[in-house]
């Protein structure tokens, strides 16, 4: 075993830069194993909940994970509820559900307005569960709520990286996963191969090829959800970062760096989480950053607050749809890509899918992402704002609010949240000098 990936497992700080915050996050290293042991009570507690749907409120590395292990074995049985868009937390049926509320601080303020939401509806602890790091206010509140049970995580795992901890095994179970056969797919990974993976990345960041294409098949496309947000906020800082760029179809460039991932069994995304993240960690090693902290997530968040704090809320200028394609003519240049920041209503994947290839055909075939608001605030946002200066950002906002939704015991409703951290989030481009063109629209048809 190389000496990179040896000197991981011993949990060796100096991997990565003096003052990184290695010491307090490296317990994704050995948690397939302590959760294995677990695996038995996990699938035992989860058969005894007896209800038709399990809606999780979470945002990030608490909801990303779980996504992606409903959507390999195509169950509807989970609801995974990480938007603020008034319309689609409306649109959430709650009747014969069981709530799983994930943060890992407990204090994540979209993770409080969902559960005001449904909590005002369903107020019964029995119906509900919590997935936290011990002593948060989450944890407090669910005791004092009688929450069905309260799943305390441990602390030395950050969020991006803890998929296969209580936060993705615990939604894994209720799957009807064989939590024991993921762990083990984990436990068994290729550790060598995952750390050249790494070294790789870095390798090619630094010769150029920042733009990681990650090809999943067409079965497993959502892993690129999880995936983008482990590369990206593990390493977009100090001006520097890898681009992930998700997709089914390979797509090729002299900034691409290309990875196809072969699989064929929903099982085998324990062997994909734990080897992504062995490789992000050496490739942070590499690139000389850093991939356990997250030093420009709180800008947004705090923006905000802020907008929040004053209302009622700001006026900022919305540019025509009809004009997206001839600004980026004008703005892109080689080497950047494109991410598309959609703050709109869920299911319209498809359709955002559509808008990213034709814009990526219409600029040659450059780099384009997508994401929906404010989920990837939570990810991807640490790329954009501390990542290279490469990016250019298009958010896309919906002309009025979607639905009226009020955030109860909050002062405002869902449709001023969303907007609040849509100006948020601009604001924060801004900020760090960043090319941005804000967009309001009533359909993505109007685009052009």
């Amino acid at each position: 075993m190389s000496d990179l990936v040896q000197r991981l497992f011993r949990r060796d700080p100096t991997l990565w830069p003096e003052g990184n915050v290695a010491a307090s996050r490296l317990g994704w290293l050995d948690v397939a194993e302590r959760m294995q042991a677990e695996a038995t009570d996990l699938v035992a507690w989860a058969g005894s909940i007896d209800a038709g749907r399990i809606v999780l409120l979470g945002m990030g590395g608490s909801s990303l994970g779980p996504e992606v292990l409903r959507a390999a074995i195509g169950s509807d049985r989970l609801v995974v509820l990480d938007t603020t868009d008034p319309a689609t937390v409306l649109g959430t049926p709650l009747g014969d559900s069981f709530f799983l509320v994930s943060s890992k601080s407990g204090t994540t303020l979209e993770v409080q307005a969902l559960l005001a939401h449904c909590w005002e509806r369903m107020p019964d602890g029995s119906r509900y569960a919590a997935i936290t790091d011990p002593g948060t206010p989450l944890a407090r509140l669910a005791s004092e709520r009688q929450f069905a049970r309260v799943f305390e995580n441990p602390p030395d795992i950050g969020g991006r990286y803890s998929v296969l901890s209580y936060f993705g095994l615990v939604p894994a179970a209720l799957l009807g996963y064989d939590v024991s056969a993921l762990c083990q797919a984990a436990i068994d990974v290729d550790r060598e191969a995952a750390g050249e993976l790494g070294t790789a990345l870095g390798e090619a960041a630094r010769a150029g090829r920042d733009k990681v294409t990650v090809v999943a098949p067409e079965p497993f496309a959502t892993f690129g959800l999880w995936v983008e947000q482990l590369i990206a906020e593990s390493t977009g800082k100090r001006g520097t970062g890898l681009v992930p760029v998700p997709t089914t179809e390979v797509e090729t460039g002299d900034d691409r760096h290309l990875v196809g991932l072969e699989m064929d069994d929903p099982l085998e995304l324990g062997r994909e989480f734990f080897r992504w993240e062995i490789a992000t960690a050496l490739a942070g090693s590499d690139l000389g950053i850093d991939p356990f902290d997250e030093p420009n997530v709180t800008e947004s968040k705090e923006n905000t607050a802020r907008v929040l704090a004053s209302l009622p809320l700001p006026a900022l200028p919305d540019d025509d749809p009809s004009t997206v394609s001839d600004w980026l003519d004008r703005q892109f240049r080689p080497h950047d890509y494109v991410s598309i920041q959609a703050y709109l209503p869920y299911g319209q994947d498809a359709a955002l899918e559509s808008l990213r290839r034709t814009l990526r055909d219409g600029l040659a075939g450059a780099p384009v992402t997508v994401g929906y608001g404010p989920r990837f605030l939570h990810s991807t946002g640490q790329l954009h704002k501390g990542g290279p200066s490469s990016v250019v950002a298009v958010q896309l906002v919906p002309r009025r609010p979607t639905a009226d939704l009020p955030v109860p015991g909050h002062g405002y409703d869902f449709g001023t949240l969303i907007t609040a951290q849509s100006i948020g989030d601009h604001q924060s481009l801004r900020d760090h000098d960043r090319r941005v063109l804000r967009v309001a629209l009533d359909d993505l048809g109007e685009i052009r």
